[in-house]
């Protein structure tokens, strides 16, 4: 039996800086250091589990060695899990290949669920669906595989998922992209005064890519925990761009091999922000389909399991099958999420309201946050309040949060009533984000 095939590289660290206007702080000290993203020449951490190695199984496997020694487990079911000690050398986004064959020539599906053992009795599923199929041309031993997903350092106790009768599974790999970057500047905003006062924004003036000093791209096709369609890129014009001084992200079907592409962008790294009003202004797209976003995500995020419990403040929500195509009317949703309340447990405070003409108007989406709770407004009109602050698990807004403006493609809610497959592009417009504290 053969075991863990491991490669570390020793990553250079960077420490940042910038932001103005308010209370600044430094990482706190039960963070790691930051991480730069190393040269693209440098080769990166990665574990290669062979498939022999599993711990435990669901379903009729069985091993097999060949001439050359090399051996392979096989499955004598349509649907079954092997599982493993998964050791994740650093924190980040990882690309985790799948290396098969499918003998008989018939469609395979892999995925990878983290933390089987986790105390919610929660799924992970941290890569999608992965298809192996069959070309029918003197089939051999190839790799499947889905980029970004995000796996925090240590031992995790995983999954593969199987579905596909006489599926042989070789190895499967997991090559870090990315490391995790720890946020050097949190900005805590004054939450008592008279005026609320700029302290950070951008306001998209130019052409061309975003700031990389306030911007962070998220990047892969894992699914994003919703079963998402898109693949998130990195720098690229196609997908999100400084243009008429707005920040254009655009989705695109059937995109180099994607089913869709799209971008993502994140404060994460960059700065991370406590209390203030946080506010944008945007147009957001019709058609079926859609899903775009503007929120904050808890800066002690590190991957699936972190969530809820590091806090999720929804300013803006939008899915396309909620608009009207002609008149742009549409809804604005507003929510939380934390350990006491989320979607997955049935209980999530969340609030709707009416909005007029969202995709060829701007609307101006904000929250107040305070110590004591937080309000969202759509044009100056609050329409959702959460007050909650008694425990730890109904307030984890005590801590920053990251900054979040993406446009997904189906999943969970945006592919809820499916997709218009006559849309082959799609464009969420925002004219600036703004951050205020009061003075």
């Amino acid at each position: 039996m053969k075991t863990y095939r491991l490669t570390y590289i020793f990553l250079l660290l960077l420490i940042g800086g910038g932001g103005t206007g308010c209370k600044k702080e430094a990482a706190t000290t039960d963070q790691q250091d930051t991480v730069s993203e190393p040269p693209a020449e440098v080769e990166m951490p990665s574990v290669v589990i062979q498939a022999e190695a599993f711990t435990g199984t669901e379903g009729e496997f069985k091993t097999e060695t060949n001439a050359a020694g090399d051996t392979y487990v096989y499955a004598n079911q349509e649907v079954g899990w092997l599982s493993y000690a998964l050791k994740v050398p650093a924190a980040g986004r990882y690309k985790v290949e799948v290396h098969a064959l499918s003998p008989e020539g018939n469609t395979l599906t892999f995925w990878v669920e983290d933390y089987i053992d986790n105390k919610d009795g929660r799924t992970y599923n941290v890569t999608g669906n992965m298809e192996w199929v069959a070309t029918g041309e003197g089939e051999d031993f190839r790799a499947v595989s889905k980029d970004g997903s995000p796996l925090n350092e240590g031992t995790h106790n995983i999954r593969l998922h199987v579905k596909g009768n006489k599926a042989a599974v070789d190895w499967i790999k997991f090559t870090l992209m990315r490391p995790h970057e720890i946020t050097p500047e949190s900005m805590t905003q004054s939450t008592a005064g008279e005026n609320w006062e700029v302290v950070w924004s951008d306001e998209f003036e130019g052409e061309g890519l975003v700031d990389e000093s306030k911007w962070t791209y998220d990047v892969g096709d894992w699914g994003w925990g919703n079963n998402e369609l898109q693949y998130y890129t990195d720098k690229r014009l196609k997908n999100a761009r400084m243009e008429g001084g707005n920040l254009i992200i655009e989705a695109h079907k059937n995109d180099e091999g994607n089913t869709w592409s799209s971008a993502r962008l994140t404060t994460r790294g960059k700065t991370s922000f406590l209390y203030g009003r946080i506010e944008f202004r945007a147009k957001c797209p019709p058609n079926k389909g859609n899903w775009a976003a503007g929120w904050t995500l808890g800066d002690d995020y590190r991957d699936e399991l972190s969530w809820p419990y590091c806090g999720e403040i929804d300013i803006l929500e939008s899915v396309g099958y909620q608009m009207d195509n002609e008149t742009g009317n549409g809804k604005a949703h507003a929510s939380v999420h934390c350990g006491a309340y989320y979607f997955k447990l049935g209980n999530q405070p969340t609030a709707t309201i009416e909005v007029e003409n969202m995709h060829e108007e701007f609307h101006t989406y904000a929250v107040d946050w305070t110590p004591e709770g937080i309000k969202a407004y759509v044009d100056g009109n609050q329409y959702f309040e959460y007050t909650d602050t008694s425990t730890e698990l109904s307030w984890p807004f005590a801590k920053p949060q990251n900054i979040i403006l993406n446009l997904a493609m189906g999943g969970g809610w945006g592919g809820l009533e499916g997709m218009d497959e006559s849309v082959t592009t799609q464009q969420f417009v925002i004219d600036y984000v703004r951050v205020y504290a009061l003075k």
